[in-house]
């Protein structure tokens, strides 16, 4: 099985469970790596038969930016099923970071794995 990766896609979302999180939305960094079966797409040289990384990653940006989720492990855990759901994937490997959550530290979040992500 192949992987599929979208690394640092930034996308605004209106998360947390402070007060000051819910006034406005905040970026979140998404990187995903999706298991899906490249080799006949490989073959045939088209985007029909391929994972089109561009509409996953504008599916993922409609569905955060309309959320208003408190913890960012029900987003990604929403945000995986999307994955796995709406694009046959095989499975997924998302981690979500908050870089502006904590004054003191590049990032927090979560990472998670859903469906067959370790064969």
């Amino acid at each position: 099985m192949d992987t599929l990766f979208i690394e640092g896609l930034r996308i605004p979302a209106l998360i947390g469970v402070h007060a000051r999180e819910r006034l406005a939305p905040q970026t979140l960094v998404l990187d995903v790596r999706i298991r899906f079966e490249t080799r006949v797409a490989a073959l045939s040289d088209s985007l029909i038969d391929a994972l089109d990384y561009e509409a996953v990653a504008q599916r993922l940006a409609d569905f955060v930016t309309q959320t208003e989720y408190v913890l960012v492990e029900t987003l990604a855990e929403a945000c995986a099923e999307l994955i796995l759901n709406e694009f046959g994937a095989h499975g997924v490997h998302l981690k979500v970071s908050k870089p502006e959550a904590l004054p003191n530290a590049t990032a927090v979040g979560v990472e998670i794995e859903r469906g067959s992500f370790g064969e």
